[in-house]
């Protein structure tokens, strides 16, 4: 009688775990998969609760504050997305500011390092201080 109830015990821990494992699993695959996305396209969004112009003045300062030199800038033709390129010691930057409504603005960033290497790490920062400049 002790042995069955040990057996039926440790089928119940087993089965337990191991659908806790699934979903662990399931879990760490979900954001494993978005971190390698990040880290592998170099690439980093934000949607702010401001106004387009006020995202684009922000990316400004935040672009002279890192000392990170514009090089070009404009709306892409037949859309209303902003652009700006910049140039950085070996990093290429571009960054997009579309307009989701009257006060809300997404930004991406995208810095390239060459053109099979990106750095999610500056462009990630790059939102990070626009987002300072906003307050």
């Amino acid at each position: 009688m002790n042995r069955i109830f040990r057996v039926a015990i440790l089928c119940i821990v087993v089965g337990v775990l191991s659908g806790c494992m699934a979903a662990a699993t399931t879990v760490a695959g979900v954001g494993g998969s978005a971190a390698l996305n990040h880290q592998v396209t170099g690439v980093s969004y934000r949607t702010f609760t401001a106004p387009a112009y006020k995202v684009k003045r922000a990316t400004f300062i935040a672009l002279k504050r890192m000392k990170i030199k514009v090089i070009a800038k404009g709306k892409k033709k037949d859309q209303d997305i902003y652009t700006i390129t910049a140039k950085a010691i070996k990093r290429d930057i571009e960054v997009e500011i579309e307009p989701i409504s009257a006060n809300a603005t997404r930004i991406r960033v995208q810095a390239k390092k060459s053109v099979f290497s990106y750095d999610a790490a500056t462009a990630k920062e790059i939102v990070m201080q626009t987002k300072r400049q906003l307050g």
